[in-house]
């Protein structure tokens, strides 16, 4: 099972979409205070329609509690700032998707303490500055999942 962590997350219709994909993928959420809303948003919930009930979400009052939560795991940052293509990253069960809030990215320390080579990003044309927070989730969450042939999603490939 592969896992996404919102940092700080500050609009709520993306961390709705977010629960929605998490609740469809089998994925768990993690969500690190502080939060730009409230769980309980009326904004929140119609973006993920009534998927919050299946999705597994855990909160984390800060990030270091989080990083204490998931030691055992691998913790693959994602940022624009990143140097390694997330398509020529091999991922594995267990792994964590880690994103920064909307309006500003994950915080240089984060990035920091990341090793070099657990700094993904999504290739994007020069003088781009991000894709929506949701989108660029969803790009990664499905190749992790296509690498390990979706047998996570409930969905394995079979052949024709």
């Amino acid at each position: 099972m592969f896992h996404i962590a919102l940092f700080q997350p500050e609009i709520p219709p993306n961390t709705g979409n977010i629960i929605r994909l998490c609740a469809n993928t089998g994925v768990v959420l993690h969500l690190i205070k502080p939060l730009g809303f409230e769980l309980d948003d009326k904004r929140l919930k119609r973006a993920g329609l009534d998927y919050h009930e299946f999705a597994n979400i855990k909160t984390y009052d800060n990030y270091q509690i989080f990083k204490e939560q998931v030691k055992e795991n691998r913790v693959f940052a994602c940022s624009t700032k990143g140097k390694m293509c997330y398509a020529d990253t091999r991922f594995s069960s267990g792994d964590i998707f880690l994103f920064g809030p909307e309006t500003r990215g994950l915080p240089k320390e984060i990035l920091n303490e990341s090793p070099q080579n657990q700094i993904i990003r999504i290739p994007m044309l020069p003088n781009s500055r991000s894709l929506n927070l949701s989108n660029a989730v969803a790009i990664i969450l499905f190749e992790a999942l296509r690498q390990i042939n979706f047998s996570l999603a409930g969905c394995a490939q079979t052949e024709a």
